[in-house]
């Protein structure tokens, strides 16, 4: 059951987020989850500031897991979101920032797992 949240402080055209779903979609395997149960979140033109500038490509991407990963899944998830973000949208590795939160509570269909 992840969630994968995705600001930038660009905009995201239909076609570059189709290709971030895409992307997303496969890499979440490396957190060893299925895109079955994947639900994606992306936001555009976010007020954002890194170093007190906002003029260079920014993108923060919060990743909620039920369950857990393990820190070498995290580390290979975040290189791989950083080179999507890089491909499709040219944020600088420099510029994005991967969060990581795991539950052990998580509702679907009017109950939890």
């Amino acid at each position: 059951m992840p969630f994968i949240h995705t600001r930038v402080n660009r905009p995201i055209s239909q076609e570059a987020e189709k290709n971030l779903a895409r992307q997303f979609g496969q890499a979440v395997a490396l957190l060893n989850k299925s895109e079955n149960w994947l639900m994606l979140q992306f936001e555009d033109n976010c007020r954002m500031y890194f170093k007190g500038d906002c003029r260079k490509p920014l993108a923060f991407v919060g990743v909620k897991l039920y369950g857990k990963a393990g820190k070498e899944n995290y580390q290979r998830f975040t290189a791989e979101a950083t080179r999507i973000l890089g491909d499709v949208l040219s944020v600088p590795a420099d510029g994005v920032y991967v969060e990581y939160e795991e539950t052990e509570n998580w509702g679907w269909q009017g109950s939890n797992f």
